[in-house]
């Protein structure tokens, strides 16, 4: 039986914190820091509200969902891991079979510290693009769900916070530290990931990113979660019980906003987009030019498509694949490939290259697959509208910045295009600063309870079986 989350301590832990004096005391140095990054750059002019959010109680299934009203700087933040699995050995590479690392092997330090840092640089560089938009939220139910996902994203930097201190001393200390200074789009000091230097200046985009950002978060989440240093393992399994809820604020809240402009499409009896956007809703055509926005940058985040850290990094058994030990193979790779795209002469080819350096491309792969069956969903409720219209994820190719593919202009159809073609296209492809413009003009703030932004249609059910009028969050 897994022990509760000890709620006395200073800081909430299931590590048995107060038995390690040290790091404790280091922790609790780094803590206020954190707090005054929260006040800095969190959510915007929220510290005096009661936010109805979740709250773990212990990791087990029973225990990690705990309801109530929180003012988030008071919000429990702490560290829990899975439980310790009995005679857990590593499942993949050339130490399979072997027992799983407690502490970090010398020769894997730096870059176990690196996979540490990069994960954890994401999870404030969330919360900083998010930071204004609850000042323009479509209902309280809305704010609600933005600000679950913030509170979460700041224990998810907790997670690697610990790791780096507790496994890491000085370094990790240091690289602890630096994870609050950075800053997402800073042009002296940016993140580390292209992704989160970008703007989430709407709510659409805000669906968009906790749908496919996320969801890159949990296939990344899910590789290092199958990793033989079994702290890391162990925090992350946690980690993508909360992931699956951002995701789903992301499908939900797509599928919600497609829902509004299909009743307006039929209340009106129109298909023209400008006569969409008269009656205040997002047309189709701009729905597609931002999933092919996020999806494009999204699938940049798994890195170049042949990588020989991502060879080392399995060899190594630092990061596994996705679902690793549902795979029917050795686990090793050794002799294996996989087919990896790149142009030859205006035309798309494939080559096998060795599976152990296209890691990144099978990860993509499968991110690609669970993106596109959100977006089957998403076509379902506007086929069910009657509305001959269809989302779809643009080719693989388009609108690349890493990889062999980022070297040519694609179409979302996957046509390589020329210069010329493709500035004459790209405001069909990708939202314009006009698309932009009308969204951001729809973001009028919404927050009596049960009221809902013309621009998106009331969820189905509330959150933990309450009413969809519930006041989810209370303004003091």
């Amino acid at each position: 039986m897994e022990p509760t989350i000890n709620y006395s301590e200073k800081i909430p832990n299931n590590v048995n914190l107060a038995d390690d004096r040290a790091l404790q005391r280091a922790l609790e140095r780094w803590q206020p820091e954190f707090r005054d990054w929260w006040r800095d750059m969190g959510p915007d002019g929220s510290a005096n509200y009661d936010v109805y959010l979740r709250t773990a109680v212990s990791v087990e299934p029973q225990g990690w969902a705990q309801f109530d009203y929180v003012r988030m700087p008071d919000y429990r933040w702490g560290i829990f891991l899975n439980p310790v699995p009995a005679g857990a050995t590593i499942g993949f590479g050339e130490h399979k079979g072997q027992p799983v690392w407690q502490d970090v092997p010398g020769e894997h330090r730096a870059n176990l510290r690196r996979i540490i840092v990069t994960q954890g640089d994401t999870e404030p560089a969330s919360v900083e693009q998010q930071r204004h938009l609850g000042l323009t939220c479509p209902s309280l139910y809305d704010l609600r769900n933005l600000f679950q996902v913030n509170v979460e994203e700041g224990r998810h930097l907790w997670a690697m916070v610990y790791l780096l201190h507790r496994y890491f001393g000085r370094d990790g200390r240091e690289e602890a530290d630096a994870l609050l200074t950075r800053r997402s789009g800073d042009a002296d000091n940016p993140r580390i990931l292209g992704a989160f230097n970008e703007k989430t200046p709407d709510w659409l985009s805000l669906f968009m990113f906790t749908y496919f950002t996320d969801r890159d978060g949990k296939f990344q989440l899910a590789a290092l979660a199958e990793s033989g240093f079994e702290p890391l393992a162990r925090t992350t399994k946690f980690m993508l019980t909360e992931e699956a809820h951002h995701m789903f604020v992301g499908e939900s809240g797509v599928s919600r906003v497609i829902q509004r402009t299909c009743d307006v499409m039929k209340e009106h009896r129109t298909d023209d987009s400008s006569q969409v956007r008269a009656q205040g809703a997002i047309d189709l055509e701009t729905i597609q030019r931002y999933l092919n926005f996020h999806y494009s940058v999204t699938i940049d985040l798994f890195g170049a498509d042949q990588s020989s850290n991502a060879a080392t990094f399995y060899t190594a058994g630092l990061k596994g694949r996705f679902d690793e030990s549902k795979r029917n193979d050795d686990h090793v790779l050794k002799g294996r490939s996989y087919p990896v795209q790149s142009v030859v002469d205006g035309a798309f080819a494939e080559r096998d290259v060795p599976m152990l350096n296209a890691l990144n491309e099978v990860l993509r792969d499968d991110f690609i697959r669970d993106s596109i069956g959100g977006v089957g969903r998403w076509n379902k409720v506007i086929e069910k509208a009657g509305v001959p219209f269809r989302l779809s994820v643009p080719h693989k190719a388009f609108h690349r910045k890493i990889g062999t593919l980022s070297q040519v202009r694609v179409s979302p159809d996957g046509r390589v295009v020329s210069d010329a073609a493709w500035k004459a296209g790209v405001d069909q492809w990708l939202p314009s600063a006009g698309d932009r413009a009308f969204v951001a003009s729809l973001m009028g703030r919404v927050v009596e309870p049960g009221r809902f932004a013309g621009w998106i249609a009331p969820p189905a059910v509330g959150v933990n079986r309450q009413p969809v009028n519930f006041e989810y969050v209370r303004f003091n």
